[in-house]
C-alpha cells in the first residue's frame, strides 16, 4: 500500500467528491481504504510537471509532519486541483472513450487475468466500472512501479537511529534529515535546505517548556534515555555476535556527542563481550577511554577483566596483568570477595574468574554475603520470631521446626508431582504459548468443513515459505543498508536478528491467526499492533537469553530444591526466605539468578513490529477463489489490507484480513485457541518474588509493577530503597500466588450449557453477536428524507457498536470458559503483581478470581479442609450474603432465613436450569448457585463437621474506602456508619445517605421544586450506591452524574425526559449528604488535594509517598512529549521519562486522595495476608474482599481486625506530613520575602504541608469487636 494522499488534504476535498454522483469514487467519512486508490492517482500523473510529480509523491506521514506550513499549503492545493480534475474528467468521459485509452505497458502484462471489478474501492460503498484489460494492466503496472519505488525508499530508511533516533538524542537536529525525506526539485532544494537548516537549529536551542521542568531537565532526559537505548542496543549486538559493531557505535557517540557516554555499565557490556573471546587488547583500549573520561570502574568491570585473563592461556604476562589489576581493584576497595559478591555472572563466567583467583591465591574460597531474611518494619516484628539463622540449611529432615504451619496452605503434593508440574511449566514457557480446545460447539465436521481445514493447513504451509523467504530477503536488505552507512549509529538490524527465522515465522503465523479471529466491526490500531508484536518478540528473546546464558538450568536446579522443601513441609520460612536461602547455598557455581533482563526501548519494539507487519501485509497472499465453487482458478491477492477509521476526528490506520480469509477460517470451524504463556495460569507453584526483578513465571518475564512506559521514577525509588523495605510487598504477592486452585466442574458444566445454547443476558452469560436483530429499513431509500438518512446512519452505527461490544464480551467468555475447561482436571496457580499504588492483581487475565460473578463462580481452592462445627453455618451465611436480600439483617436472622428457604437452595442445586431457579434472582447468581451446590452436598452428608470442602467463603469490607477515612480522622459518626463500631445489626451507609437525600428532596418538593416532585419514590439505595462508593476514590461530579443517570434509566417507570436533570439534582444532594455525614473524611480529602495541587504546581514534581509497609509510590501523571506514531520503520522520537517532565497538575491533585486510600487498603490486605500465612490459613483477596476456607473464617476475621487497628494506630497522617515537608518544602533561604506570587505560593506550600487535619476521639479498638466490619 502506498499512502499517496494526506488525510488532512483529502478531508478538505471529500465533500466535492460526495457531491458528484457520477464519480467512480465514493468516500465514507468513517472508513477510508487506500488499498486500490493509488492507481487512480497514477492515471493523472502524466498531466503534471516533473516537479509537481515529485512534490505530490513526497506526501508521506513523515514528511507531512516535517514540512512547513507553506509547503503543506502548496501540496494541499495540488491535491485539490488533482481531485477536481479527476471529477471533471469523469463527468465528461464515456465508456467508449475509456476503451480507447492507450497503454504503455509490457505486452505480456496485458495477457494476465485480473479481477475486473471493483476497480476502485473506498469505504464500505462500492462503485463498479467496466475497464478493458489493457487499461487495467496499465493501471496496475503503474501502481506496482510506484509501490516498488516507495518500498525501496522505505528500505533505505530502515534504521532506528541512523538518521532518526540518533537525531533524538543530539542537542541540535541536522537539516540533512529533512533534505533526505523531502524529494523537493533541484531548483528549490538549496534554498529549502538552508531555510530548514536554520529553523531546525533554532528549534534545537529552544527549551520545551510545555513538557519539561527546565532546559537542564530536558537535556538530562535526553541523556538518560540515550544511555538506556544504547545499553539495550549493545546487549542485542552482543547476543547477535556483533561485538565490533557495538564497540564502533560507542566510539561514534563518544566522539560525536558533547555529553560523553558516561554509564559504566555500557562499557561493562563491551568488556564482557571481548572477555568471552579473550581479547585483552580491546579491554585495555576501553580502560584507557574510561580513564580519559574520568569514569570510575566498578566490581562488574573488574569481573570482566578477570574473566578475560582467565580465558587466556596462562603465561607470565597474563599472571602479571592479573596481579596488577587485582592490586588496582584492592586500592579502590574491591577485594576478590567484593568482585564475586557484587557482580552478575552468566554462563561459565563465575567459574572462569574463580579459577583465575585460585591461580593468584591458591586455596582461595570466596565468602559470599548472606541475604537479609528479616523484616525491617516494626508492624511485622512478630513474624521475625520463626526465621532461622541464614547459616541453617533450607531443609533438614531430621529437625522438627517451630512455625511449620506456614507451609500448610502449600501442602498436598509429593516431590514427584511438583517435579512433573515444573517440567511441564518450563516446556510451556519455552514454547511460548498454550493451545487449548475451544468450548464453542460446532456440528460434526462434514466433507466441506474438512476441505476448508485442508485449505487452511495448506495455506499455513505456503505462508511459512513466504515468510521465510521474505525474512531472508528483508533482513539481508536491512543488513546491506546498515553496512552501507558510514555512520555507526544505533540501528534496527541487530533486533531483527534477535530470534532465528523459524521463531519469527511462528510468531508471524500466530499474529495472522489473531487478526483473522478478530471482530468484523472493530480493529486495533496498527501502531498498537506494531508495539504488541514487538513485545512478543522481545519476550521470546528474553526466554532464549535465559536458556543460552545458563540461567534456565540454574533456575531449574534451585526450583527442584524448592520442590523438595515444599513436599516435606518442614520449614518455618516463607516462600521468599526459602528461595533466598537456597540461592545463597548454591552461589558457589553457575550464573547469577538476579540478572535483570534488558528492556528494549519503545523505538526498537515498534521498529521490529513494523518490520514484521510489512512482511505480513506485503508477502502473505490468499487465493480469492479458494471458497468459490464456480471459479477454481487460483488468483492471489494480499491476505491483509490496511484501512483508516476515524476515532475522535483522527483517522487511524488499522489492518483487516481479506473477507475470503475470514470466510475460510470460520467455515473450517477451528477447534483450538492459542494463548501466550503469560496470559494463562501456571501449572506449578510460581517462582517466589525475592527481588523486584525476580519472581512470577519461571522463565517468562514478569513485571513486579504495572506501570505506563514513561514511568521510570517509581522503579528508581525502589532500586534506591533498602531491599528489606520491599519484603512485605514481595511476601504478600508470594503468599497469594502460593495458593493452588481448581475449577468448579459442576458449575462449569452448567455455564457451558447456557453459553452453547445462545447465552443469557439476565444471567450475564454473553450472547453471540448473531443474536442481535439486524437493522430493518422501513422506508425505501429513494423515499428517505435527509433526516431519515441521518437517523438510519446513526442506528447502523449504534448497531455496529453494539455488535462489537457483544463480540468482545462473547470472546471474553469463550476464552475464560475454554481455559476453565482445559484446567478442569488440573491444579493451577496464579502469579501476582501490583499496580503503582500497591494493589494486587493476578497476572493471567482470563482465568482468575478477580473478575465478575461468572469468573468467581468457576474457581475453588484445590486444598480441602473439614468444615468443623461452624463451617456449615458460614456456608449458609455466605449464600445469603451473595443474594443481597438481607443486607440490613443480623447474622442470626440471615441464618434463620437460610433454613427457611433450604428447599429453594436444594432445588437450585438439583435442577439449576429446570427447577424454580431461585438462584437466578440473586445479586451474584452464579456464585449463589455454586454455593447452593456445596450446601446441598453438606446437607446430605452424614457428618457435616467432617465434610471436606474447598469452597471459598468471602468477607467484604463495608464501604472500605470510607472505613479508612473514618479511621484516619478518628471520626465517630463516620465510623459508626461504616461498621467500625460494634452494632447489633449492620449499618448500611448507602441507605443512610439515601435517607438524607430523601429528606432534602422532601423539603424541596414542599417548596415546589419540580425535579424534586418528579423524583418522589425513586430515591432508592441502588440509585446512589455507586456514587457513594466511588466518592472516596475521587469520582468527579460529572462522573457521579453519569452513574446516577444510568441507574435512573434502568427504572422503567421513571420518565426518560427527566433522567439528566434528575441525575444532576441527585448528584448535588448526594455530595452534600456525604459532606454532612463524613466531615472528617472531607477535610482529609481536601488536605490531600491541596497538597498535591501545590506540590505539582509550585515544585513541578510528581506526588510521591511511602506506604506504611515501605513501598515507594509515585503518581505517574505527566505532561509527556507527544509520542509520534510508528508509521515507518524510522522513529524520530526519544521516549518520555517522568523524572524530568512536568506533572499533570489536574491528574495529580484529583488522583492523590483515592490513590493514597488505595495504598492503605492494599497495606491492610498485605498485613492480613502475611499474618494469615504465618497462622497456616489459606488466604486470597480481591482488594477489600477476603477469602478463606469455611473452617478458618473466624481466625481470618480476627487477624483482619487486628491488622486494621495496628495499621491505623500508626501516625499515618503525621508521617505523611513529615515526608512531604522533608521532600517538598522550601527552606527560608529559598524564600525571597519580596512579596511576589512565587514567594507567597512557596509559603503557602510550607503551611499546607504542615497543617494535616485534626483527629476525632473514636477508639480504634472498637473495631476488634465489630461483627460487621468485614462480613
Amino acid at each position: 500500500m502506498y499512502r499517496m494522499l494526506s488525510l488532512r488534504s483529502l478531508s478538505r476535498n471529500k465533500n466535492k467528491l460526495l457531491a458528484n454522483k457520477t464519480s467512480v469514487v465514493r468516500l465514507n467519512p468513517e472508513l477510508i481504504c487506500f488499498q486500490n486508490f493509488s492507481h487512480l492517482c497514477n492515471q493523472q500523473l502524466g498531466g503534471l510537471a516533473t516537479e509537481e510529480i515529485a512534490l505530490l509523491r513526497s506526501v508521506t506521514d513523515t514528511s507531512t509532519k516535517q514540512t512547513k506550513a507553506s509547503i503543506q499549503q502548496l501540496k494541499a492545493q495540488k491535491l485539490s486541483d488533482f481531485i477536481n480534475n479527476q471529477i471533471a474528467q469523469e463527468n465528461v468521459e464515456s465508456p467508449e472513450n475509456l476503451s480507447k485509452t492507450s497503454t504503455h505497458t509490457s505486452p505480456d502484462i496485458s495477457k494476465w487475468n485480473f479481477v475486473e471489478t471493483p476497480v476502485i474501492y473506498i469505504g464500505k460503498d462500492m462503485k463498479e466500472m467496466e475497464l478493458p484489460n489493457a487499461t487495467l494492466a496499465e493501471i496496475l503496472e503503474s501502481y506496482r512501479t510506484l509501490k516498488e519505488h516507495h518500498e525501496r525508499r522505505q528500505s533505505s530508511e530502515a534504521t532506528i537511529v541512523e538518521d532518526a533516533i540518533e537525531e533524538e538524542f543530539l542537542e541540535h537536529h541536522e537539516a540533512s534529515v529533512e533534505e533526505e525525506i523531502l524529494e523537493i526539485p533541484r531548483t528549490q532544494k538549496q534554498k529549502s535546505k538552508l531555510k530548514k537548516g536554520k529553523q531546525t537549529q533554532e528549534k534545537g536551542k529552544k527549551f520545551d517548556s510545555k513538557n519539561y521542568k527546565s532546559s537542564e531537565m530536558e537535556l538530562l532526559a535526553r541523556h538518560k534515555s540515550f544511555h538506556v537505548t544504547l545499553h539495550a542496543y549493545l546487549d542485542i549486538c552482543l547476543s547477535s555476535g556483533m561485538i565490533n559493531r557495538a564497540y564502533a557505535t560507542v566510539l561514534n557517540y563518544r566522539h560525536k556527542r558533547k555529553r560523553k557516554v558516561t554509564d559504566v555499565e555500557i562499557y561493562n557490556i563491551l568488556m564482557h563481550g571481548y572477555a568471552e573471546k579473550g581479547i585483552i587488547l580491546k579491554i585495555k583500549d576501553i580502560l584507557k577511554i574510561l580513564k580519559e573520561d574520568n569514569i570510575e570502574p566498578n566490581p562488574q568491570m573488574y569481573a570482566a577483566i578477570f574473566e578475560c585473563l582467565g580465558r587466556m592461556e596462562t603465561t607470565e604476562d597474563v599472571e602479571k596483568d592479573a596481579l596488577t589489576y587485582l592490586e588496582e581493584a584492592e586500592t579502590k576497595g574491591y577485594t576478590m570477595d567484593t568482585v564475586l559478591n557484587q557482580s552478575k555472572f552468566v554462563r561459565d563466567q563465575r567459574e572462569t574468574v574463580l579459577n583465575l583467583f585460585n591461580q593468584l591465591k591458591p586455596g582461595f574460597r570466596p565468602v559470599y554475603t548472606p541475604p537479609k531474611l528479616l523484616y525491617g518494619n516494626h508492624l511485622l516484628n512478630s513474624l521475625n520470631e520463626y526465621v532461622r539463622p541464614i547459616d541453617t540449611t533450607a531443609a533438614n529432615k531430621s529437625d522438627v521446626q517451630v512455625g511449620t504451619e506456614i507451609m500448610n496452605p502449600k501442602a498436598g503434593f509429593t516431590r514427584d508431582q511438583l517435579e512433573k508440574f515444573s517440567k511441564a511449566q518450563v516446556e510451556l514457557e519455552l514454547k511460548g504459548h498454550l493451545t487449548v480446545k475451544s468450548i464453542q460447539k460446532f456440528p460434526e465436521a462434514n466433507d466441506t468443513v474438512k476441505q476448508y481445514r485442508k485449505e487452511l493447513e495448506e495455506l499455513r504451509k505456503v505462508w511459512t515459505k513466504q515468510i521465510t523467504m521474505a525474512l531472508h530477503r528483508d533482513v539481508n536488505t536491512l543488513k546491506a543498508v546498515t553496512e552501507s552507512k558510514s555512520s555507526r549509529a544505533i540501528n534496527l538490524f541487530p533486533y531483527v536478528k534477535a530470534l532465528n527465522v523459524a521463531q519469527f515465522t511462528e510468531i508471524l503465523l500466530d499474529e495472522a491467526q489473531m487478526l483473522i479471529e478478530g471482530s468484523d466491526s472493530f480493529s486495533i490500531g496498527l501502531s498498537h499492533l506494531h508495539k504488541e508484536l514487538g513485545r512478543k518478540v522481545e519476550a521470546r528473546y528474553h526466554v532464549e537469553q535465559k536458556r543460552q546464558s545458563g540461567v534456565l538450568d540454574k533456575t531449574c536446579e534451585i526450583y527442584s530444591l524448592y520442590c523438595d522443601v515444599l513436599s516435606e513441609g518442614n520449614s518455618s520460612d516463607n516462600s521468599r526466605q526459602l528461595w533466598q536461602r537456597l540461592v545463597h547455598e548454591n552461589r558457589h557455581d553457575g550464573p547469577s539468578l538476579d540478572v535483570q533482563s534488558v528492556t528494549w526501548p519503545k523505538a526498537a519494539v515498534n521498529g521490529v513490529g513494523k518490520f514484521l507487519y510489512n512482511i505480513l501485509k506485503n508477502d502473505l497472499k490468499i487465493n480469492v477463489n479458494a471458497t468459490s465453487k464456480a471459479n477454481r482458478q487460483p488468483k492471489l491477492v494480499p491476505a491483509f489490507y490496511s484501512l483508516f477509521r476515524y476515532e475522535a476526528k483522527i483517522a487511524k490506520e488499522q489492518i483487516k484480513p481479506h473477507p475470503v480469509l475470514i470466510k475460510l477460517y470460520r467455515k473450517s470451524q477451528q477447534e483450538n485457541l492459542k494463548f501466550d504463556i503469560n496470559l494463562v495460569p501456571m501449572v506449578c507453584p510460581p517462582q517466589p518474588w525475592s527481588t523486584p526483578v525476580n519472581g512470577g513465571y519461571i522463565l517468562a518475564k514478569s513485571d513486579l509493577i504495572r506501570l505506563p512506559q514513561q514511568a521510570h521514577q517509581q522503579s528508581e525509588r525502589i532500586n534506591e530503597a533498602n531491599p528489606q523495605d520491599m519484603y512485605p510487598t514481595l511476601d504478600a504477592l508470594n503468599q497469594l500466588a502460593s495458593i493452588p486452585w481448581k475449577v468448579n466442574e459442576e458449575v462449569l458444566d452448567i455455564v457451558l450449557e447456557v453459553f452453547n445454547n445462545g447465552g443469557n443476558a439476565k444471567l450475564d452469560v454473553p450472547e453471540p453477536p448473531s443474536s442481535l436483530p439486524s437493522i430493518v429499513e422501513t422506508i425505501p431509500r429513494n423515499e428517505m428524507t435527509g433526516f431519515d438518512r441521518f437517523n438510519m446512519v446513526r442506528k447502523k452505527m449504534t448497531h455496529r457498536r453494539k455488535q462489537g461490544d457483544m463480540y468482545s464480551l462473547w470472546c471474553d467468555a469463550l476464552y475464560r470458559l475454554s481455559l476453565a475447561n482445559h484446567f478442569r482436571d488440573k491444579v493451577f496457580w496464579l502469579p501476582q503483581n501490583i499496580d503503582f499504588r500497591g494493589r494486587v492483581y493476578p497476572i493471567p487475565p482470563h482465568l482468575n478470581h478477580l473478575g465478575h460473578d461468572l469468573a468467581r463462580c468457576l474457581m475453588v481452592f484445590h486444598q480441602k479442609k473439614p468444615l468443623g462445627p461452624d463451617g456449615f453455618n458460614w456456608l449458609k451465611l455466605h449464600c445469603i450474603n451473595l443474594t443481597g436480600l438481607k443486607k440490613r439483617d443480623s447474622v442470626e436472622d440471615r441464618l434463620k432465613y437460610a433454613d427457611e428457604i433450604m428447599d429453594d437452595i436444594l432445588d437450585s442445586a438439583d435442577r439449576p436450569l429446570t427447577g424454580r431457579m431461585w438462584w437466578s434472582s440473586s445479586d451474584e447468581p452464579w456464585q449463589t448457585l455454586a454455593c447452593c451446590i456445596e450446601i446441598a452436598k453438606v446437607h446430605r452428608s452424614p457428618n457435616p463437621a467432617k465434610f471436606m470442602s474447598g469452597f471459598p467463603i468471602h468477607q467484604d469490607g463495608s464501604c472500605n474506602g470510607l472505613q479508612h477515612y473514618a479511621a484516619l480522622g478518628r471520626d465517630t459518626a463516620g465510623a459508626v456508619s461504616v461498621n467500625l463500631a460494634p452494632s447489633p445489626v449492620p449499618q448500611d451507609v448507602y441507605s443512610a445517605v439515601a435517607a438524607l437525600v430523601e429528606d432534602s428532596r422532601t423539603k424541596d418538593a414542599e417548596n415546589d421544586v419540580k425535579v424534586a416532585k418528579i423524583l418522589e419514590g425513586f430515591i432508592k439505595r441502588k440509585v446512589i450506591k455507586q456514587t457513594v462508593m466511588t466518592t472516596v476514590y475521587g469520582v468527579t461530579r460529572y462522573g457521579a452524574r453519569k452513574q446516577i443517570a444510568r441507574q435512573l434509566e434502568y427504572i422503567d417507570e421513571f420518565p426518560k425526559d427527566w433522567v439528566w436533570p434528575a441525575s444532576s439534582y441527585l448528584t448535588v444532594k448526594t455530595f452534600n449528604a456525604l459532606s454532612e455525614m463524613f466531615t472528617s473524611a472531607k477535610e482529609i480529602q481536601d488536605w490531600f488535594t491541596d497538597c498535591a495541587r501545590l506540590i505539582s504546581a509550585v515544585c513541578a514534581q510528581n506526588v510521591e509517598w511511602v506506604t506504611p509497609l515501605g513501598l515507594p509510590v509515585v503518581q505517574p501523571y505527566n505532561r509527556s512529549e507527544r509520542q509520534a506514531s510508528s508509521k515507518t520503520i524510522q522513529i524520530p522520537e526519544h521516549f518520555s521519562m517522568d523524572s524530568y517532565e512536568k506533572p499533570n497538575i489536574m491528574k495529580q491533585k484529583n488522583a492523590f486522595p483515592p490513590n493514597f486510600v488505595h495504598s492503605l487498603d492494599s497495606s491492610h490486605m498485605m498485613l492480613t495476608s502475611l499474618f494469615c500465612e504465618r497462622a497456616g490459613l489459606t488466604f486470597i483477596s480481591v482488594h477489600d474482599c477476603y477469602w478463606t476456607h469455611a473452617c478458618t473464617v473466624p481466625t481470618m476475621n480476627k487477624i483482619c481486625r487486628e491488622q486494621f487497628v495496628a495499621l491505623h494506630s500508626e501516625p499515618i497522617l503525621e508521617d505523611l506530613s513529615k515526608f512531604l515537608v522533608q521532600k517538598y518544602s522550601y527552606n527560608e533561604s529559598e524564600i525571597t520575602n519580596d512579596g511576589s506570587v512565587i514567594d507567597l505560593t512557596k509559603r503557602k506550600l510550607n503551611r499546607i504541608l504542615h497543617q494535616y487535619p485534626d483527629k476525632g476521639d473514636f477508639d480504634l479498638r472498637q473495631v476488634l469487636k465489630s461483627v460487621y466490619f468485614f462480613s
